[in-house]
């Protein structure tokens, strides 16, 4: 791809990028957003700001190495978005979520941190979800250097999060119920009782039944994981929001998560977890179905 390479930023052109619906699409948790409308991000131990004007996006606080080595992949900017909307579009509603959003695009995220934040997101909100891993990484992450006046942190590794005590990362990181399945989840990854590395060679069927071992990963949990930290861009997350749209939107009616997920895999097929963050997003802001 072409970008322009100076004074610690990359500049590059695409029409597919827009900062505010890549991280505030419930992907990812350690984004801010800055006065200037830019977002600050934190990832695989980097603080990014990231900003757009017009067609133009501009990554600040970024080497050419580590764009080449981290950020082309990690906002997965070697995929053609036109190319994946244009499959989607022989549907009317899809097509209205894809313009709304027309920016997303599923990041690919770090696995430890994928699972423990989605753990975390379980029957929570997204202030909550962010304020707890952002407290978790001060607490028990290293520090990754000063950006803008700010001090940021890096995500804890799992052997660090399974030495911590339960009441500890209960009262202080504000996680209430999803200590113990926080710390037991490191515990298990730790121990090899999940391979973190043969996990990413695994097929999504396999995947999924590994996951769901895990405290705290059901069907979703382990879908989101799925999409964000694996790439198994088939998948499709059924959580409050689909299912409301799904059903104002597809159905027409009631239904359980389970037949949305197939009617999802019938309608959107290999597409389904771009297909899914599009209607994520386009029916959260729009309130459909609330």
């Amino acid at each position: 791809m072409d970008y322009i390479a100076k004074d610690n930023k990359i500049i590059f052109r695409n029409r597919s990028f827009n900062p505010k619906h890549i991280f505030e699409c419930g992907q990812a948790f350690r984004w801010e957003k800055n006065e200037d409308g830019s977002y600050t991000n934190v990832a695989f131990g980097r603080v990014i700001n990231v900003s757009k004007k017009d067609d133009i996006i501009t990554l600040d606080n970024v080497t050419e190495e580590d764009f080449n080595n981290i950020w082309i992949n990690y906002f997965d900017l070697k995929r053609d978005y036109d190319a994946i909307k244009e499959k989607l579009s022989n549907n009317k509603t899809m097509k209205e979520a894809m313009d709304f959003g027309y920016g997303i695009r599923i990041l690919n995220q770090d696995h430890f941190e994928t699972i423990i934040s989605f753990i975390i997101s379980a029957n929570n909100q997204i202030p909550r979800i962010r304020k707890s891993i952002d407290i978790i990484s001060r607490e028990y992450g290293k520090e990754i250097g000063e950006y803008n006046g700010k001090i940021y942190y890096s995500f804890p590794d799992y052997e660090t999060l399974s030495r911590v005590r339960i009441e500890d990362i209960r009262e202080i990181c504000r996680v209430g119920f999803r200590d113990k399945r926080i710390v037991e989840t490191s515990q298990m990854i730790y121990s090899g009782e999940f391979n973190l590395d043969e996990s990413k060679s695994y097929d999504s069927s396999k995947l999924y039944e590994e996951l769901i071992k895990f405290p705290g990963v059901g069907p979703k949990v382990a879908s989101c994981i799925m999409l964000f930290a694996y790439g198994k861009s088939e998948t499709f997350p059924v959580d409050v929001w689909i299912k409301r749209v799904m059903e104002s939107l597809y159905i027409g009616h009631e239904t359980s998560k389970k037949n949305i997920s197939i009617l999802a895999k019938d309608i959107f097929g290999d597409y389904g977890g771009f297909a899914q963050q599009y209607l994520f997003y386009y029916g959260r802001e729009n309130k459909i179905g609330k």
